[in-house]
């Protein structure tokens, strides 16, 4: 159902060649996260003065914000190659062998969804990252000998969403840790101009606003609602984009000034009229919505908790007073809504 949503932060099958259409190529043309690009450039610039690979790196926060444009910028601005995978894309040890080996000096392995690394897998990297040497057991039992392996000086940027599913040994073995942030939506409008210019898209900037306003804070999602304002726009108002227009596309999508669809209006009514408003278990809320409980923390949480609608306590799920007064407004927009036909 996520991969339906126009304002998920998960990448969507759709999402990739238009990501590759708007990625920043540096760190001079990335907007937003500013401490993390400062330190960044202390970091990359050490590194190219010393002629050495960059530590390892881990990124995480939220889905859209940022990671993977992240790590190809830093294989650009250290000029080295960069060769992309998952936690899950890495089942047996032979998959590892065969994509370090082939790595050059200075290299970049970037490893998505790095929490999802299979425990074994987990084991064998670590020498890889701190020895930068690969053990490899050849044949069972008492005759089994232990193959090392010599590597290249490589860097591993590993991403995600779940940091506290990493486990203690292989946190450690970053070097550098960063945690991106939701974006303003100064920055987000920001990136949706810049975004409009590489189409060539006439937008008016407070069209560029509206859209950013109800963008969760999440650029993947705001180059997503651009693209289908862009559509509507073509086919409703002759391609160009004003805030009349952005407004009618929004609607249409059931996109509210908060950013929230009908699937977040519906958790929180879920919350208030089936639970009392909680506190409610996340197993419990999960089964009421038929939705996964890792796609509920996720996906809907972090964004409802950083509009103040959500509360996680250790008991459980609460909603806040600010829902209370949120699904009533909404419900009275229904009621003129409704009225006007």
């Amino acid at each position: 159902m996520d991969e339906e949503r126009i304002i998920s932060a998960s990448e969507q099958n759709n999402d990739k060649t238009w990501d590759l259409t708007l990625r920043p190529q540096t760190l001079d043309e990335y907007i937003g996260q500013t401490k993390i690009k400062a330190n960044l450039d202390i970091v990359l610039r050490a590194a190219k003065e010393r002629k050495e690979a960059v530590d390892h790196v881990l990124l995480f926060g939220p889905p859209g914000l940022g990671k993977t444009t992240l790590a190809h910028i830093i294989a650009k601005e250290m000029g080295v190659g960069i060769k992309v995978t998952s936690g899950p894309a890495i089942s047996k040890a032979g998959d590892l062998a065969a994509i370090i080996t082939n790595l050059q000096d200075g290299d970049i392995l970037f490893i998505d969804e790095i929490h999802r690394l299979n425990k074994t897998i987990e084991e064998i990297l670590y020498p890889a990252m701190e020895d930068f040497a690969l053990d490899i057991i050849l044949g069972k039992g008492p005759s089994a000998q232990i193959l090392r392996l010599d590597l290249p000086r490589f860097t591993i940027i590993g991403a995600t969403t779940r940091y506290n599913l990493i486990s203690s040994p292989l946190r450690d073995r970053f070097g550098v840790t960063f945690r991106l942030n939701f974006y303003d939506h100064d920055e987000l409008a920001d990136i949706v101009k810049r975004s409009a210019d590489i189409l060539a898209v006439p937008i008016e900037g407070q069209a560029q606003m509206e859209i950013a306003s109800r963008s969760r804070a999440t650029p993947r999602i705001a180059n997503r609602i651009l693209k289908r304002v862009r559509d509507y726009a073509q086919v409703k108002a002759g391609g160009d984009v004003s805030l009349d227009v952005t407004k009618k596309a929004l609607n249409l999508m059931a996109i509210d000034k908060h950013g929230l669809d009908d699937l977040d209006r519906k958790l929180l009514k879920v919350l208030v009229e089936n639970f009392a408003g909680g506190p409610v278990g996340i197993g419990t809320l999960a089964a009421a919505l038929q939705e996964e409980s890792g796609t509920i923390e996720e996906i809907f949480e972090p964004y409802l908790m950083q509009l103040g609608f959500l509360s996680r306590t250790s008991k459980g799920r609460v909603a806040t007073e600010k829902t209370y007064e949120y699904l009533e407004a909404t419900k009275n927009q229904e009621k003129e809504q409704n009225q006007l036909f």
